[in-house]
């Protein structure tokens, strides 16, 4: 069967690979339908991530459908239509023991560490698939996006009454938005693109949104925004060094930021600022099995509402063509997916 491969930074490429196994015990042969391109991907493409291996088949954003199932697998079954959790833990490290398999010492993403979605068919645990008799397949697709804001809002802990600040609104900023929305608390988002900024606000109800022209003027609108308090989260998911290194000037004292996104390059901050705001400083990576129950049961219950996310389509024939346009932001992409079927 056909798959594309990632053969290195920018060079996608058509290959022929072996048809999919039977599955063992505690497995599931999966049918890929739909494919959610995020920042991982584009990341990849350009090389800037750093826990992408090459040549890689991509592809983690995944709606699908189980094909067969392994003994002693229970919670699906044949005919399922799931959400893939795509971070292969090893279930045995110290992390793993701690009920932290999101940062398992020895993870393996698929699509990232190992060969991912873009793909007809392939075998993955059964304890991986989350499955739902009420989405479709385009918003199984979009579930692990959302466990990235999910995540990372669960790290963060806004409370209602606070101010957040999301710098970044690109699909995992989004995703940010989405659970601080659940939270209670009032929103600024901090962009450059307008484009994006105007969905924030007009698609979903972002009460401020500030343009990024310099950094200076940003700050001088964040302290109007916040009567001089500026902010007690926030969020930076932009995967920009440049961008984490300044967040911190908005953090206010005794504030939290979360770093969302994944660069090669050191983050760097001013010591003095940092101590004398007694910040506190918390990565964010990946997002928790339960996390994946949880947004689809929101999403079934209408409390997230995943239609306005794509904007965009291609047939998986037609990906190796289109994919560059997917990292230019005038563009237009808020979520791109591929159709296997």
């Amino acid at each position: 069967m056909r798959a594309i491969q990632l053969e290195q930074p920018g060079k996608f490429r058509t290959i022929d690979i072996p048809e999919a196994a039977k599955p063992g015990p505690g497995e599931a042969l999966i049918r890929v339908h739909r494919i959610g391109i995020c920042g991982t991907d584009i990341s990849g493409y350009l090389g800037k991530m750093p826990f992408y291996s090459y040549p890689r088949i991509p592809g983690h954003e995944l709606g699908v459908e189980v094909l067969a199932v392994g003994s002693g697998v229970e919670n699906i079954r044949v005919g399922d239509r799931c959400s893939v959790e795509p971070y292969m833990n090893c279930q045995e490290c110290f992390s793993c023991k701690r009920n932290r398999p999101n940062c398992c010492e020895n993870l393996q993403v698929l699509g990232v560490h190992i060969d991912g979605g873009m793909r007809p068919q392939f075998i993955v645990p059964a304890r991986k698939l989350h499955p739902s008799g009420k989405l479709t397949l385009d918003q199984l697709a979009l579930v692990e996006t959302l466990g990235i804001g999910c995540h990372a809002v669960d790290r963060g802990g806004p409370q209602t009454g606070d101010h957040v600040l999301v710098v970044g609104a690109g699909p995992i900023g989004l995703s940010v938005i989405e659970f601080v929305k659940l939270t209670g608390a009032t929103i600024t988002v901090l962009d450059m693109n307008q484009k994006r900024l105007d969905f924030c606000k007009n698609t979903m109800g972002v009460a401020n949104t500030i343009t990024m022209t310099t950094p200076e003027a940003a700050l001088k609108e964040m302290h109007a925004v916040t009567n001089g308090t500026l902010y007690p989260v926030v969020f930076d998911a932009t995967g920009s060094t440049k961008s984490m290194s300044g967040a911190f000037e908005y953090v206010a004292f005794t504030g939290r930021i979360v770093l969302v996104g994944i660069v090669t390059d050191p983050v760097s901050f001013p010591d003095p600022l940092f101590h004398r705001r007694e910040m506190t400083i918390l990565a964010s990576r990946n997002a928790m099995p339960a996390d994946f129950r949880r947004i689809i049961n929101l999403i079934e219950e209408g409390k997230i509402d995943t239609r306005p996310w794509i904007t965009h389509r291609t047939p998986f024939d037609g990906l190796i063509d289109v994919f560059p346009s997917y990292t230019k932001p005038e563009t237009g992409v808020i979520k791109a997916v591929v159709e296997l079927s």
